[in-house]
């Protein structure tokens, strides 16, 4: 799709959900994951989505697919890439390549339940953003709105309520 498109979706998108607020909430699509075989798991969504992750050797998985963590990342770069670029569509810039390279820190203690002290997931991530064909003060304003209204780095970053239930 082109800027102009992408521009203009998001207009209609922005003045639709304007005038019909109670339209915005929903309640978003299900992922569904089944353990395969070892710790390898199948996760499928909506119109035929599917990711297939599998844990590191080092822990008992056979390391045939991405693990979770790195899906996490993976999902931080390519929302925050596709944030900058609705916004750069919006602002009407036509940037170059965009490329987003998320990393953590982690401790395996915490995985592993060896220190209940320390957390399971990340300590800290980090996000390096470059993109061409920008001057340095609209890299600067793209980044930082991106990263405002990035779904999943707000996800990240924000307590959100989560429960787990046994089901039938």
């Amino acid at each position: 799709m082109s800027n102009a498109a992408i521009r203009d979706a998001l207009r209609d998108a922005i003045t639709y959900l304007s005038q019909n607020p109670k339209e915005a909430r929903y309640t978003d699509s299900k992922a569904i994951a089944v353990l395969d075989a070892g710790l390898g798991v199948t996760v499928t969504g909506p119109s035929g989505a599917l990711v297939r992750t599998d844990m590191p050797e080092s822990v008992g998985g056979g390391g045939s697919a991405p693990s979770p963590g790195w899906l996490l990342r993976a999902a931080q770069a390519s929302c925050l890439a596709t944030l900058i670029a609705m916004r750069a569509a919006q602002e009407g810039l036509k940037p170059g390549r965009i490329e987003v390279v998320v990393d953590s820190e982690s401790d395996d203690r915490g995985i592993l339940g060896i220190d209940d002290s320390v957390p399971a997931g990340p300590l800290s991530s980090r996000a390096r953003v470059r993109i061409g064909g920008v001057a340095a003060g609209q890299l600067q304003a793209l980044i930082r709105w991106a990263d405002r209204h990035c779904p999943v780095q707000d996800a990240v970053r924000r307590p959100v309520p989560c429960t787990v239930e046994a089901g039938n």
